[in-house]
């Protein structure tokens, strides 16, 4: 079964969640150009979608705290080996990056009101579907491993446990608060705000 919301915990702005849910993070011309060897999200070709219960009892690298999310600060890190991701992480801008669609390349970012990685909650995380970017996130599987390197030199593991390659633009579920630590990551399937987002879950490696 998937984890639901956490009970009590502050839900991130619906107007805020719907609007980082339109984002066109990717697959613009430039990018289709560049996909050799990655399979395009999609009906007939979509990875495989595990629907496996969420993990208990996880051992996070770091205590986890209750602490509500902050804007990350600099120093973060994201990357995957398998995948050939290595990205600086910055705290996300609703106006930029939604209204104004102006979201900078380079980076992954971190959703504001989501946790920080180590925490308990739900961290969020999202980047274009380009080369270098999170257009290789396309190809994950269940296991592949995803290291958060921290300002403090900590480095967290984490695995990724269910792949949901088409979400639809209007479900804003995998935004909210979860009772345990979780790592989201998104991106584009796509270069039209109406097409289906690809959306990872990785728990803490230990389970």
């Amino acid at each position: 079964m998937r984890e639901g919301p956490a009970r009590g915990s502050p839900r991130i702005s619906t107007v805020i969640a719907a609007a980082i849910f339109l984002l066109v993070i990717g697959a613009s011309a430039s990018c289709s150009a560049g996909t050799a060897g990655v399979s395009t999200p999609g009906i007939g070709n979509a990875p495989a979608i595990a629907l496996a219960e969420t993990p208990v009892g996880l051992a996070p690298t770091t205590a986890p705290t209750d602490i509500a999310g902050a804007p990350i600060g600099s120093g973060y890190r994201i990357s995957v080996p398998r995948l050939g991701i290595d990205l600086p992480i910055a705290e996300g801008d609703i106006t930029r990056d939604t209204l104004d669609q102006r979201t900078p390349e380079g980076f992954a970012f971190h959703l504001p009101g989501t946790t920080l990685p180590g925490q308990r909650g739900n961290t969020y995380l999202y980047a274009h579907a380009r080369q270098g970017m999170f257009l290789a996130l396309w190809n994950a599987r269940q296991g592949d491993e995803v290291f958060i390197a921290t300002p403090a030199g900590q480095v967290l593991t984490f695995v990724v446990r269910e792949i949901l390659p088409r979400v639809a633009p209007t479900d804003v579920s995998s935004t909210q608060p979860t009772t345990m630590e979780r790592l989201t990551l998104q991106t584009s399937t796509g270069p039209s705000p109406l097409d289906p987002r690809f959306v990872l879950f990785a728990f803490p490696r230990g389970g």
